[in-house]
């Protein structure tokens, strides 16, 4: 059975690799969010709520140390998955496509490690199947990023990024529902992450616009040239260098300020309902960074303008950071979760619109992608790191919260320095 509801007809090798100037249609995007929302309901439901109730349900004492160490393990896997099936993703030929095969073999594989984490009852094999879930969410999240600059002409891709933002915060949301129903049984939630992942992959499958890669076209992936193209010189493409560096500052003080939320409402609020105070903090944030990546990433494409936005954006994520800080009570928990979802919505539309922009080449955009969403993944090792320091050794939740704070507002600092992009 094929995959389209029509046959996709084998485009000359250029229209794989040319600059679109076509716009996309409404189905084709609505694919590409679904699909957002699939993956980030397998990343953020686990890493929100179902590994921290894991980790009690082993070791209660050392739940901090279990969920910094299955996270950080699982994000040392993405920092070599996404950019390397990036470049396997860039030479694939495929007559689904070059993009469509790895979005479907990453979801499955991501899903199937999902069902063996929920019965996970040592820290060894939740790492294991954790990574398992990385490697797998990270080839299908590695394929559908480089899919935009395939297909969505610049013009559109603020808008693009901004709707692709409200995906991937309708999944975090939807991990955090998860994690509310399920009522603390987190084997049931990683069954949920699984079903929602692979229905969510179906849309995009059915309608996509993959062009056809011709065998040859491009050289066959070697190791050796892989690892080699995984440093971009920033000498040789400073714009791309800096762009990288602000994604990853903002994403560490983004990380940072949410990957102990369920022990923060635990052991200091003393929230009555941890899991539950994490979906009413997510709803309160998703509601946000959906209205401002939607109003924030067509306003940058009208404008003709990135920078202010990113500039503006990685500063109020880092006030989110302060008044957590500062005010560690449950109201100061909603206005810190509001805050940072102003400040999240708008940089995720435009900061990824710009990143678009500043890529080497067109024959490498799956692999330069997988680069750039390094700075997604790497934050990820670092920032559970940098909060079990915080919390365990240098004064706790109000260090942890005002380093995220200065970490991101290091990011708006660095976009001056990108000069290509306006």
């Amino acid at each position: 059975m094929s995959l389209s509801s029509t046959p996709v007809p084998a485009e000359p090798a250029a229209a794989a690799l040319a600059e679109p100037t076509r716009k996309v249609t409404a189905r084709w995007v609505t694919g590409l969010v679904l699909v957002n929302v699939g993956i980030n309901a397998a990343f953020f439901g686990p890493i929100n709520v179902f590994i921290g109730q894991q980790a009690i349900s082993i070791d209660a004492p050392s739940k901090e140390a279990i969920l910094s160490l299955v996270t950080a393990c699982g994000a040392a896997v993405s920092l070599v998955a996404n950019p390397l099936f990036g470049a396997l993703s860039d030479r694939t030929t495929s007559r689904l496509g070059r993009r469509s095969p790895w979005v479907l073999a990453g979801a499955i594989l991501a899903a199937a490690a999902l069902l063996a984490m929920s019965g996970a009852a040592a820290v060894a094999l939740m790492v294991l199947f954790w990574c398992l879930v990385q490697l797998g969410a990270n080839a299908a999240y590695a394929a559908i990023t480089a899919a935009v600059p395939d297909r969505v002409p610049i013009p559109q891709r603020g808008g693009v990024g901004g709707l692709a933002a409200m995906g991937q915060t309708l999944g975090i949301l939807t991990g955090a529902v998860f994690g509310a129903v399920v009522s603390g049984n987190f084997m049931v939630g990683y069954w949920l992450c699984a079903a929602a992942l692979l229905l969510s992959v179906l849309p995009y499958l059915f309608h996509r616009n993959d062009p056809v890669l011709a065998p040859g076209v491009l050289p066959p992936f070697r190791p050796g040239t892989f690892l080699r193209g995984f440093y971009v010189s920033p000498r040789r493409y400073p714009d791309f260098g800096w762009a990288w560096l602000t994604r990853f500052l903002v994403n560490v003080g983004n990380q940072m300020t949410i990957v102990y939320l369920l022990f923060f409402l635990r052991d200091i609020i003393r929230h009555d309902d941890p899991a539950a105070g994490v979906l009413i903090l997510t709803g309160i944030y998703a509601l946000m960074v959906m209205v401002t990546a939607v109003l924030a990433g067509p306003w940058s494409d009208r404008v003709g303008r990135r920078k202010p936005f990113v500039i503006g954006s990685s500063a109020t994520i880092a006030m989110a950071g302060a008044i957590m800080a500062f005010f560690p009570v449950w109201p100061g928990a909603l206005a810190g979760a509001a805050v940072l979802g102003i400040g999240f919505g708008a940089y995720l539309a435009v900061d990824f619109a710009l990143l678009t922009q500043v890529l080497p080449q067109a024959a490498d955009r799956g692999k330069d992608m997988g680069v750039i969403n390094v700075a997604n993944s790497l934050p990820q090792v670092v920032a559970p790191g940098l909060a079990f320091l915080s919390v365990q050794f240098l004064g706790g939740y109000a260090t942890l919260f005002m380093t995220a704070a200065v970490i991101g507002l290091l990011g708006a600092v660095f976009v001056v320095k990108i000069k290509g992009v306006a």
